[in-house]
This record gives C-alpha cells, structure tokens and sequence, in this order.
C-alpha cells in the first residue's frame, strides 16, 4: 500500500468551505482509506491506498461532496513523488525563508503559454521555476501583493492548482514518512 499526499485546494479560508479535520479524516477513513492524518487546518492530509494518485484524488472529491455538500479540487502526490518535490528544490539557494518559498502542485503540466505568463508576472525579487507538475515561487518581499502569487492562486492555469509553503511541503514528507 503506497502513502499518498492529498493536497485539497481552498478549504478553511476564513468563513469560506469549512471542513474539520476530525471529520476529514473519519470521512476518508469511512471511504476505506488507512493510516489518515492530517496537518493544520488547511486541507493537508496523508493517507495509504492501493489506488493511483488520479483516483485517490477523485474518490477523495466525492466523499468531501458528498459528506460535507463541497465542491474542493483535490491534487494528490505519492510520498516518492513528494520526496522528488523536495530534493529537486530549484530555488534552495536563494529562498531563505520558507513562508514566503511555495510549491504549486498541478494536477497537470502548464503550457509553454501558461509558464511565461508567469514569468512575466514576477517582480524584479521574485523567482519562479516550473518543472512537471510542480510550480516554485520564491517571494522575498511578499506575497500578499504578489502578481505572480495571484496568477498562482487564480483559475487561469488551465489546471486544478493548490499551493503549500515550504515549510508545510517539508512537513508533509515527513509526516508521509511515518
């Protein structure tokens, strides 16, 4: 049985798709998923399923539909691909603060197009790298006002994206680990 990382896209925003973690987890557990933990509060879950990613990620949707009557996008990663996540780490050198380091994971590869949008959107401080289905944003100054932060946290990648700082990332390979 493979670990996979269930990364769901805008839960607990404020008073926006409320969703607690207890209950996550008893639901997914209920789905007949095993070992389900999850970390904080934002829709960060590890579990262990025979299933491919693909399927984890739609039969999760279904149970977050219909146990709790939520649309939520789910992106799921295997701990060996979560592990390449962090050991690629294109930006390490220069993002020395990892609440401001975050990693978009895509449910599919962006488009050339989709890319140096991106790129374009970056401030003269910022760094951003695409490899596969992963996107590296390096935000020094902030991200709050970030333009590339906006394009990644919008719905015009073309793709279902959810992004996780860096030190969450880590978190979750270890906790994935256990």
């Amino acid at each position: 049985m493979a670990r996979h990382v269930v990364l769901l896209r805008g839960i607990n925003l404020g008073s926006r798709n409320r969703i607690s973690m207890p209950e996550l987890r008893e639901a997914l557990e209920d789905a007949g998923f095993k070992d389900v933990r999850t970390h904080l509060q934002s829709g960060n879950v590890v579990l262990t399923s025979n299933a491919k990613p693909e399927s984890v990620a739609r039969k999760c949707e279904r149970v977050i539909s219909e146990r709790f009557e939520l649309e939520i996008p789910v992106v799921v990663r295997t701990r060996a691909e979560l592990a390449g996540v962090v050991k690629r780490n294109p930006l390490g050198k220069v993002a020395t603060d990892p609440k401001r380091y975050q990693v978009s994971f895509l449910s599919a590869r962006l488009s050339a197009k989709v890319v140096r949008e991106l790129k374009d959107a970056a401030a003269d401080s910022e760094q951003v790298v695409a490899i596969g289905r992963e996107v590296y944003a390096w935000h020094p100054r902030t991200i709050a006002r970030s333009k590339l932060w906006t394009k990644l946290a919008g719905k015009g990648l073309g793709v279902t994206a959810t992004s996780r700082n860096w030190a969450t990332v880590e978190a979750l390979l270890e906790l994935s680990s256990d």
